[in-house]
């Protein structure tokens, strides 16, 4: 679908006298090496240097020459039988800045432009004393392949010697036995059943002999592949037969290919190494043949050559692939023909003139760059000229609502158009085939009100054509003027003849033409009806510099020709050669391989094979999206090598060509998304539904784009949208989830939200969207109840939970009215709901005739409900409706009818039955009796279930302090117990028996306190209080109770005894505290050291040197699978072996190394983070005994025992330290430590099995922020030995 425009033309004509010869390319520089000579009339052969950059390029006419002397010598022909020596070959090699010289007289010549000291500028460095008919170099210029006079090939290296000598002979023709088996044939096509038998496809009718053409010139061609292993050699055998011989690099002879008739000396390998082109002339027709490496055919096309033309401009014909072998270059006599490929079918996409009356030089008149694959030098006797083309795509405006998809193709006399938004005809066909008087160049698409114009370029003339197209219609394209342009391309002068090389519409509809001549650049103006207004000049350095970039687009102007000047576009949008995609002089992309524009994006593939969507804005707010088509909507996967045609944003369509030709038509989401955003904010809904509907996008996109307004227009949807059908759709369709914010998240980069933001009233009754927008349907449906009852239903079923019975009510209300309706309404929504749950719904609206009619619709056998509603029509209402209730599960709905039946007994019963005790207590809440009866009833059930807490409440409130104070007792609630306990008048023995029960039950719970409080209060026990008192370190306290009671004897036999007792627990303790965190902190840096040394041998075993692994070092969990890879493939779990991925994502596994970590075993991965958690703990330990510890240094203080308290104080000071220093080497930092650093281990994807309990411990254990040491309270003795 693509075209071929000319971007640059750079012309050279020789000074008089001199005649072109040869040239070739010095691609560093892109200068062209000339040669100039050998004539019959001057033997002299100069060498010189067109500059790439050269003043007469950019038209200044002062200079004399456009070339640079490089080198002159005169090169006699020592061969009689020719007139003048030939140049056959001329390569420059630009690392050695040597120039080697093949002439048909069998020299070699090489000519250095910056000679070494001891070289010689020009030297002969071989000669082939027979002559030479053909020679070229391989690719990658080490090998030079000669074909001698003599019929012999010859392989010599870059330092001219000879590696190889072969002869041809005609027993090469017995080397290849070909058979073909007819692919391709109609001989191997099914044609049906009726059809004749099938000949044998591998036996055709006739046979080539190979018989020799009448226009054959008798020359030998030489033609490399692309990678330089093969060379094909095209010749003549014993004056009968044309034959390609293919040769590998080692000059042995691989293939001959098979008779062809009419084959001709014309002969080019495809680089990329797949065919062999040649060409062959038979009576009715002149063709492109190709061959296999093995010698076989393998396809043609027509040159399409007018016979007349066979023996004047046609008479000899050679070939030219160029570098990628997307162009076939085919060389006349005084034209060149560009052919490309696609579909297997050949395009004609240029054909460029030369001078008239200069002759095709001897040797190639066609180089094409070796490293730019459209650019290519081309010259005659007379001149040379370098041209680049690019690949262009002639498509029609790309904004609504003119974007009908109109792409033209250029195919020779032929214009293929076809509009894709109608017909989406597969290349090479089209919807519209134009016949052209002449081969077209360029062709131009523009709409002016409402008629679509076609503007075709040719050699001198433009054709233009108008078409018809709305949006339901189109008319065949019509022909309505011809127009001659001023351009004379065969010129006697290469410096005048003239290049047609774009063509465009302006702003305003006018035609414009670019050509190129000896003044450089010029622009022609065509108004509307073909005549020519004005000529712009155009200077060829200005064209230049602008055609750096091959194809620029503009919003809504859709393709311009390279530089163009006349109107300034807000945004400029260009691709150069090289891939760079720039917005103006913004650099967008690097990679970009072709690109479009519609008034809301710029869209471009990559070389990644990606499609990329960029919002339209300002040039420097233009935001390129990242490589992330998985979670980005502006960018998408495509196939390899695809590239844009056209884009549709009325129907959201995008047309891609593949790389073999073929068409596809993707929806892109950012194209959909965009149309439907649009058609939102327009309040078009029926556009918008129908978007969503035909592409698949969740509906809920409607209301969540614009929810204010959408809750606004909700009966303008429902009119426009209008079909019961669709209505339901999008009910049925509504999710709680903003789908703006998660699946289709706006990628527009505003300085505001497109949508409305939600106000304060919408945030507050927004708890259920579902349920909002369903009322706000409801409240418009309602208002017309005949003809969207449908609707309303839907609405009720479709809320969030279902309101079914709003729905059934709705049936059960137009049954009364239209049964027939009421039943259609029933099956619609038994569609939308479980029936079987409908039918209990009905059953719960008490009317049984709607259950019935429920019933009707579900799979339930009817002699199982027809008795059932029977039975329930005989009962009572009550009693039915209690029935049903308790059929439901609804049980307290059930308990409520009995109690209406004011059925005593029932209720008791079936509140103990189903448990219904609150509910019940809620009905017989003005009753005293009843409700007591229920409370006693509930209190028995708590009791029973161990709920005695709940029980003993609901007994003191029916006072029955007896069974309340017992379930007191067994809540352990002591203080309740006794109070109840003294309510129930118990005698002073069983409250003294309580009380010994209760304090018993505080010491085993280690409530020390609340047992010296009731040793103290009911028992009145002084000295076992004052011992209770001790153990909670209470020593204050128990100090105040001895000396209330007067019992000051107790203060050495209770207290002092206490106080020993506490501070031998606190010592002990801290000495504990002391020795594990000396055991522990030394061997978590010890761990630490060496997991810092070799990490992979300490959490894989792996030790460099092939080292045993340490004893005090095991292994992480792993198999033998898992040997030898890095500690970090661990943590990411892409190991990459089977075993690994396999066995280690088990439960079975998982909790094999929970239990390991748990453990910390000595040696293992995990110790680490067991040793850390544990000094972690053992700093909380510290941090809770603080206060015990502070009270007992003040008892011991009041009681005399300094030196003790010194000692403790001290213990505990040093404790406080070792732990302050261990969190502060071992632990990690608290988060506020932390800082901003980032967390890369985010990125890094958590593993299954027991990599992921190994994982989650090198994350970190309990601990993953440092616990703080807590000092004490304040110390009661200040000693100087206590200072550090």
């Amino acid at each position: 679908m693509r075209n071929l425009r000319n971007v640059h033309r750079s012309l050279a004509e020789p000074e008089i006298g001199l005649q072109l010869t040869a040239f070739a390319w010095d691609v560093t520089t892109n200068d062209i090496i000339c040669a100039f000579g050998p004539t019959k009339d001057n033997v002299s052969l100069c060498l010189k240097r067109w500059k790439n950059t050269s003043k007469w390029e950019n038209g200044d006419q002062d200079c004399k020459s456009p070339f640079i002397a490089i080198a002159t010598w005169d090169a006699p022909c020592p061969l009689p039988d020719l007139q003048c020596d030939e140049v056959l070959d001329l390569h420059y090699f630009p690392d050695a800045f040597i120039t080697c010289v093949v002439l048909a007289g069998g020299d070699l010549i090489v000519v250095r432009e910056e000679p070494n000291n001891g070289e010689e500028k020009i030297e002969i460095v071989g000669s082939v004393d027979v002559g030479i008919s053909a020679a070229s170099w391989s690719p990658d210029e080490e090998l030079l392949a000669i074909v001698t006079k003599a019929d012999t090939l010859l392989y010599m290296t870059r330092d001219f010697e000879n590696i190889a000598d072969v002869t041809f002979t005609p027993d090469d023709l017995h080397i290849s036995k070909h058979v073909s088996v007819g692919w391709g044939k109609s001989e191997t096509q099914f044609k049906g059943k009726g059809a004749k038998a099938l000949k044998d496809p591998t036996v055709p009718e006739t046979v080539d002999e190979g018989v020799l053409s009448d226009y054959d010139t008798r020359t030998i061609t030489i033609s490399w592949r692309g990678d330089g292993a093969y060379v094909a050699v095209n010749s003549i055998v014993s004056e009968k037969r044309r034959v390609i011989r293919v040769y590998s690099r080692d000059g042995n002879l691989d293939s001959v290919s098979e008779p062809v008739d009419g084959l001709t000396g014309a002969l080019s390998w495809k680089p990329s190494g797949s065919l062999i082109a040649s060409v062959r002339r038979l009576a009715e027709r002149v063709d492109v043949v190709f061959f296999e490496r093995n010698g076989l055919r393998h396809g043609e096309f027509s040159l399409r050559l007018p016979t007349e033309s066979w023996g004047d401009w046609a008479a000899d014909i050679s070939l030219a692939w160029n570098l990628d072998s997307s162009i076939l270059a085919v060389c006349f006599l005084d034209r060149v023909q560009l052919w490309t490929m696609g579909n297997y079918h050949y395009y004609l996409k240029q054909e460029i003139l030369h001078v008239e009356g200069s002759a095709w030089m001897s040797s190639t008149p066609l180089i094409w760059n070796p490293e730019t694959p459209l650019s290519f030098a081309m010259g005659t006797t007379g001149g040379v000229q370098k041209l680049e083309y690019q690949f262009v795509t002639a498509i029609g405006p790309t904004s609504p609502p003119d974007d009908f998809g109109l792409v033209a193709v250029i195919d020779g006399k032929t214009l293929k158009i076809t509009p894709m938004r109608f017909a989406n005809v597969p290349p090479p066909m089209a919807l519209y085939e134009l016949n052209l008087s002449n081969n077209a160049l360029d062709v131009a698409i523009s709409v002016k009100d409402g008629v679509t114009l076609i503007a075709t370029l040719h050699q001198s003339e433009v054709s233009m054509y108008q078409m018809g197209m709305t949006g339901k219609s189109l008319k065949v394209p019509e022909l309505i003027w011809v127009a001659g342009i001023s351009s004379n391309p065969r010129s006697s002068s290469i410096r005048r003849s003239a290049l047609n090389q774009h063509i465009s519409f302006d702003q305003s509809g006018k035609l414009l033409i670019l050509q190129n001549n000896e003044e450089g650049s010029k622009v022609l103006v065509l108004e509307s009806d073909g005549k020519m207004q004005q000529v712009t000049d155009w200077r060829s350095q200005e064209s230049k510099e602008s055609t750096n970039c091959a194809i620029e687009m503009r919003v809504h102007d859709g393709l311009i020709q390279s530089g163009q000047k006349f109107s300034t576009p807000k945004t400029k949008f260009s691709l150069s050669p090289s891939g760079h995609l720039l917005a103006d002089k913004r650099l967008l992309a690097q990679n970009c391989t072709s690109f479009l524009v519609t008034p809301a994006h710029l869209i471009f593939t990559t070389s990644q094979h990606l499609l990329k969507f960029v919002h339209m804005a300002d040039v420097g707010d233009l935001e390129v999206p990242p490589d992330t088509p998985e979670v980005d909507e502006r960018c998408r996967s495509i196939e390899r090598g695809a590239k844009l045609v056209t884009v549709i944003p009325s129907i959201f369509a995008l047309i891609l060509q593949m790389p073999r030709g073929n068409l596809e038509t993707i929806y892109p989401r950012a194209l959909v998304l965009a149309g439907i955003r649009e058609s939102i904010n327009a309040k078009r809904y029926k556009r918008a539904f129908l978007a969503c509907r035909n592409q698949r996008v969740d509906l809920n996109i409607i209301h969540d784009y614009s929810p204010d307004t959408f809750t606004l227009d909700v009966a303008l949807f429902i009119n426009k949208v209008q079909k019961v059908e669709y209505i339901d759709l999008f009910l049925s369709q509504l999710r709680e989830e903003d789908v703006t914010n998660t699946m289709y998240k706006q990628t527009l980069n505003l300085g505001q939200k497109t949508h409305d933001p939600p106000s304060p009233r919408s945030v507050a009754h927004s708890t259920s969207k579902v349920n909002r927008i369903c009322d706000a349907f409801l409240d418009v449906l309602k208002q017309r109840p005949s003809t969207s009852l449908q609707n309303i239903i839907t609405a009720h079923v479709c809320k969030v939970p279902p309101d079914l019975d709003a729905g059934l009510k709705e049936i059960a209300r137009l049954r009364l009215e239209n049964g027939d309706q009421a039943e259609a309404a029933t099956e619609h929504i038994c569609f939308l709901a479980d029936p079987n749950r409908l039918y209990d719904n009905a059953l719960g609206l008490y009317d049984l005739e709607l259950a019935l009619l429920v019933a009707q619709q579900t799979q339930k056998d009817p002699r199982e409900y027809l008795p059932f509603l029977q039975n329930l029509e005989e009962m009572s209402v009550l009693r039915r409706q209690h029935f049903i209730d308790n059929y439901l599960g609804r049980y307290d709905k059930a308990l409520q009818h009995l109690y209406e039946l004011k059925a005593i007994d029932d209720v008791e019963a079936y509140t103990d039955r189903y448990k219904l005790y609150a509910q019940a207590l809620e009905l017989y809440r003005y009753e005293p009796e009843q409700f007591n009866v229920i409370m006693r009833r509930n209190a028995e059930y708590l009791q029973k279930n161990a709920s005695y807490k709940e029980a003993g409440i609901a007994f003191e409130y029916v006072k029955d302090y007896n069974l309340a104070s017992e379930s007191y007792r067994l809540a352990h609630s002591w203080k309740e117990s006794l109070s109840c306990a003294r309510l129930a008048e118990l005698d002073p023995f069983q409250i003294q028996n309580l009380a010994r029960k209760l304090a018993e039950d505080r010491v085993e719970a280690k409530d020390f306190s609340s047992a010296a409080n009731i040793q103290l209060d009911y028992l009145s026990d002084v000295a076992a209080a004052a011992r209770f008192y001790c153990k909670a370190y209470d020593f204050a306290e128990a100090m105040r109770v001895v000396s209330l009671n007067n019992r000051t004897d107790l203060l050495n036999s209770v207290i002092d005894v206490g106080l020993a007792d506490g501070m031998a627990v606190i010592t002990e303790l801290l000495a504990d505290c002391k020795n594990q965190l000396n055991a522990q902190v030394p061997r978590i840096h010890e761990l630490r050291e060496k997991k810092a040394e070799d990490p992979l041998a300490f959490f894989e075993g792996d030790v460099a040197g092939g080292a045993d692994i340490p004893d005090n070092v095991s292994l992480a969990p792993t198999d033998a699978s898992t040997a030898g890879v890095s500690l970090f493939t661990r943590y990411t779990n892409h190991t990459g072996t089977v075993g690994t991925n396999v066995t280690r994502q088990t439960s079975k596994n998982r909790r094999r190394e929970e239990r390991k970590r748990a453990r910390g075993k000595k040696g293992s991965v995990y110790e680490e983070e067991y040793l850390v958690n544990s000094v972690g703990r053992l700093v909380e330990r510290v941090n809770s005994v603080g206060e015990d510890v502070s009270k007992l240094l003040l008892g011991l203080m009041r009681r005399g025992m300094r030196e003790r308290a010194v000692a403790v104080e001290a213990t505990m000071v040093e404790v406080v330290k070792l732990c302050k220093n261990a969190s502060s080497q071992i632990m990690p930092p608290s988060k506020e430590d932390q800082g901003s650093k980032q967390d890369v281990e985010e990125a890094i994807r958590r593993p299954t099995g027991g990599d992921g309990v190994l994982f989650d411990s090198i994350e970190g254990g309990i601990y993953k922020s440092c616990p703080r040491c807590r000092t004490l309270p304040g110390y009661l003795c200040s000693a100087d030995e206590m200072k550090e």
